[in-house]
């Protein structure tokens, strides 16, 4: 083997090693960060196949953008009141700056862990126990707020942050948990107490509607009652009324007359014990009476044949 054959292999074996370096694959939601003899070469690199000048750049850094999630580690902190509790937290962010995220902060995942545990005593070291456990949102919006104000100038955007426990100490959180279960028995006799005046209240407003309702009853039965009387008591006097109207048509038809009859026959009976004569027409209904009717007409027609 010539000393020409050896240099062209290695030649051949250099390119295939330069060609290598200088080939690049950056993945989707990353940013590559080259360096050239150690500074910085902007821009940062996309996503896809990218070249950059073998054994002069260097791809320092790959830098997701996605939005990552830090748990920052528990913590006893002390309340406003002396009550030591246990606080951990979540934290939700994404790179805005992959430059600024790598070089403008050493470890961003630990300042911004040190910065929320500072924060957090800060916060819950102004507030009792009690407004501790009823001010989550207001920690979590406080917390946001400055970590996203600090986080800034580091290229990152916090997005959310969620306080996930506050955990009191162990004698205070058994002497809670017997408040809370005394409250709860309290709130369930309130309940049932209101309950049983309810079902009261409700008995005694159905008593009083069926009152009103039997009472509406009677009240038109009676009226029922009286309007019955009231046609029947109408329809005997009508009755007795057409009686007696019956009757005095009777009297007047039949009594009249035979009356005056008998009044005549009684005047001419006393006038007859008088021997007083008396004139009497022969168109006089006493004739009848007297039984002189018959002597009349022969009166008449013996007088006619002379």
């Amino acid at each position: 083997m010539t000393a020409g054959l050896i240099v062209l292999i290695i030649v051949l074996v250099l390119a295939v090693i330069a060609l290598v370096k200088s080939v690049i694959i950056i993945h989707q939601a990353e940013k590559g960060l080259v360096e050239r003899f150690g500074r910085y070469s902007p821009p940062p690199l996309e996503p896809g196949l990218k070249m950059i000048i073998p054994f002069i750049d260097t791809l320092r850094y790959r830098v997701d953008m996605r939005e990552t999630v830090l748990d920052i580690e528990p913590q006893p902190v002390i309340t406003k009141d002396n009550v030591t509790v246990t606080v951990d937290a979540v934290v939700y962010y994404y790179v805005t700056d992959a430059m600024a995220v790598r070089y403008e902060v050493a470890n961003f995942p630990i300042a911004v862990s040190k910065l929320a545990q500072t924060n957090i005593r800060n916060l819950i070291g102004e507030m009792a126990l009690d407004e501790t456990l009823t001010s989550r949102e207001r920690i979590n919006a406080a917390l946001r707020e400055t970590l996203d104000e600090a986080t800034d100038k580091w290229g990152v955007k916090v997005t959310r942050v969620e306080v996930k426990e506050i955990e009191p100490p162990r004698d205070i959180s058994e002497a809670m948990s017997k408040q809370m279960k005394a409250e709860r028995e309290k709130r369930a006799t309130i309940l049932q107490a209101e309950a049983y005046r309810e079902k009261q209240i409700l008995e005694a407003e159905g008593d009083k509607q069926n009152a009103i309702l039997v009472s509406e009853g009677d009240r038109q039965k009676e009226i029922l009652l009286a309007e019955g009387e009231r046609q029947a008591a109408i329809l005997r006097a009508e009755g007795e009324a057409k009686a007696i109207e019956t009757v005095s048509t009777a009297a007047n038809t039949f009594f009249i007359g035979n009356a005056q009859l008998l009044k005549q026959l009684e005047v001419t009976q006393a006038s007859l014990q008088d021997n007083t004569k008396l004139v009497v027409s022969d168109q006089s209904r006493l004739i009848n009476i007297l039984g002189l009717g018959e002597a009349l007409d022969e009166a008449r027609s013996d007088k006619k044949s002379k």
